[in-house]
């Protein structure tokens, strides 16, 4: 069947294992983790015994391109949704190896009992108690194989299992080697598609409606593409995500001996020493970053178009154009996975006071601010001294504002259209002129602080300003705001919440504010307990009047004002009671809107 932009087709399992062998068809995930479970795998075996439907996989052509002495070289078609199917089939039935999640090569054997009385015990993954029971066939690969003789597998089966009737056990096995003439429909999308096409087309087959992300096609693309390095740069892009978050995972990478052998092993091997979790990026983000330095470009649909060697003026495919692509993104990669520029990266944004992962609200903004640290980095227009700075200007506008939480590729290449034609430095004051004046201290930014959300963008950057500054923890000396972020991670309730409640304020909305959260020594929060601001406080007035601490450790009236007020309190805090509660919500939201005006313009 044929439609305009894709044809159906069906395909024996025995050929479509056949193509993948010829390389007619690319599995782009064979050589990524295997996800599925092992029972997954015994369950398709399973259907397919029994001649059940196992869905559609879909195929994408890369286009025909245009070779330099003028002739025209066929695209290889690539598996874009129905990967983990056909490598549980070649697993169980071609007895192929396929990599765990630490990327370990290991068989999924599936063990076939002809003799099962229960249907559904026909199948099961092989443990050691298939190997003791003769009644079992260990491993069905075994009957796949070319050389395969099923009479004399017959009667040596039949010496192992006496008074077995020879005729039942020929025509199950019979029945299980005709999984290979089982049909599955495989939808083959045109080459002339574009991505939203693709994936819209995906979404509407899918019978999840799983989309497919941008970078998963990218990541298609360059599996397919032994020519231009492209599968050893999807190995690179998966292998220092899994380090970053796994860094031990390096000795065993080291198992892959193909990859071990070229440069990029040991460019990323100094992340086996640990790293920080503040920037923990997947393919997504890495493919972005790369993208976005190389080509000056932000929207991932474009990479693919160009992997696959558009014309963007002509719509033509030409074989130059993919080997220069492929050629820029190696050198992306590079500059992302460089140790010096990302440790970098990741100082500028803890020197901000995103200390923690827990105050990192975009991996966008992460990934743009990245962009912009390596694009910086070789702009002889930013002073080298102060490219980090701007840096952490920008990611700081960026999160204050969401400017990268709505359509965020289409404002990322306006961004780098802008900086690419105006120069860094007066698009940003432009920026800075437009997004933050005065209106979005002393207005929009309170209102933004009007939330319960503790995940608020503006409280994560009013922790973050407290931690550049310096602050301490409300009524601890030497105890500061990082400190508590990284022991406890818990905030506290300036009026205490059982307080409030007691006293009328019953919505979750309303006692929960973030303008009555602070980050408090567990002691300190113990001695406050549920009683009123006008309460606690007057107990440590008391303690610096006597010389014995009660509440935390300030025993003077300076330190205690200087405490208050580094952590946005209004000074009438001390004689605060419920009746107050609206009015103190009111001038918090304001003095901590003031003091991340104070750390952003002395950033």
């Amino acid at each position: 069947m044929t439609g305009e932009n894709f044809t159906l087709m069906q395909y024996s399992v025995h050929s479509i294992l056949g193509m993948i062998e010829a390389e007619q068809f690319v599995i782009p995930e064979i050589q990524r983790p295997f996800v599925w479970k092992r029972s997954q795998v015994r369950d398709l075996i399973d259907s397919l015994y029994n001649g059940y439907p196992t869905g559609y996989i879909i195929t994408w052509k890369n286009p025909d391109v245009k070779i330099k002495d003028g002739t025209i070289a066929g695209g290889k078609h690539v598996l874009i949704d129905g990967q983990q199917r056909i490598t549980a089939l070649m697993a169980a039935i071609s007895g192929l190896e396929v990599l765990d999640g630490d990327f370990r090569k290991d068989r999924i054997k599936i063990a076939f009992n002809p003799l099962a009385t229960d249907r559904t015990k026909r199948f099961e993954v092989q443990d050691a108690s298939h190997l003791k029971d003769k009644k079992w066939i260990p491993d069905i690969a075994v009957l796949f194989k070319p050389d395969f003789k099923q009479r004399a597998f017959e009667n040596q089966y039949a010496v192992l299992n006496e008074d077995v009737d020879l005729d039942e056990v020929s025509e199950e096995l019979t029945k299980l080697k005709a999984i290979a003439n089982r049909q599955i429909g495989v939808i083959e999308l045109d080459s002339r598609l574009e991505i939203d096409e693709v994936t819209e087309i995906f979404i509407r087959i899918n019978s999840k409606g799983t989309p497919l992300s941008q970078s998963d096609f990218v990541m298609s693309k360059m599996a397919a593409d032994t020519a231009h390095n492209g599968n050893v740069l999807r190995k690179v892009i998966d292998y220092f995500c899994h380090l970053v978050v796994k860094p031990e995972f390096y000795s065993q990478l080291q198992n892959d001996t193909e990859f071990a052998v070229t440069p990029y092993a040991q460019k990323i091997k100094w992340l086996s020493k640990g790293n920080e979790d503040i920037y923990t990026p997947d393919y997504g983000d890495m493919l972005r970053v790369a993208f976005m330095y190389s080509f000056r470009r932000g929207r991932l649909s474009e990479m693919v178009s160009l992997l696959s060697g558009r014309d963007f003026e002509t719509r033509e495919f030409k074989a130059e154009i993919i080997e220069e692509s492929y050629k820029k993104l190696d050198e992306g990669i590079q500059a992302f996975i460089n140790e010096y520029h990302f440790s970098q990266f990741i100082l500028a944004i803890k020197g901000a006071g995103f200390k923690s992962s827990k105050l990192l609200n975009s991996m966008m903004t992460l990934d743009f601010a990245y962009y912009l640290f390596l694009k910086l980095s070789t702009d002889d227009s930013v002073p080298k001294n102060q490219v980090k700075r701007y840096v952490q200007k920008w990611f700081v506008l960026s999160t204050l504002t969401g400017r990268y939480i709505g359509s965020p590729e289409s404002v990322m290449s306006r961004d780098i259209r802008n900086i690419e034609e105006k120069g860094f430095l007066a698009f940003f004051s432009e920026i800075e002129r437009s997004l933050l004046p005065d209106t979005f201290w002393e207005v929009t930014l309170p209102q933004n602080l009007e939330t319960s959300s503790v995940n608020s963008p503006a409280f994560n950057t009013f922790l973050a300003a407290q931690i550049n500054m310096n602050k301490h923890s409300l009524f601890m000396h030497g105890t500061m705001i990082s400190d508590l972020l990284d022991i406890s991670g818990d905030v506290h309730h300036i009026f205490p919440k059982a307080y409030l409640k007691s006293n009328g304020v019953t919505a979750k909305s309303r006692y929960n504010q973030v303008a009555n959260y602070t980050y408090l020594d567990t002691q300190v929060n113990k001695a406050i307990s549920d009683e009123a601001p006008a309460v606690y406080f007057k107990t440590i007035i008391k303690q610096i009047h006597s010389g014995i601490a009660e509440i935390g450790n300030l025993m003077n009236i300076d330190a205690l004002n200087e405490n208050i007020a580094e952590n946005a309190l209004p000074s009438e805090i001390i004689h605060m009671t419920v009746a107050d509660y609206d009015r103190f919500l009111f001038q918090r939201r304001h003095l901590m809107a003031k003091m991340i005006e104070e750390y952003y313009k002395h950033l």
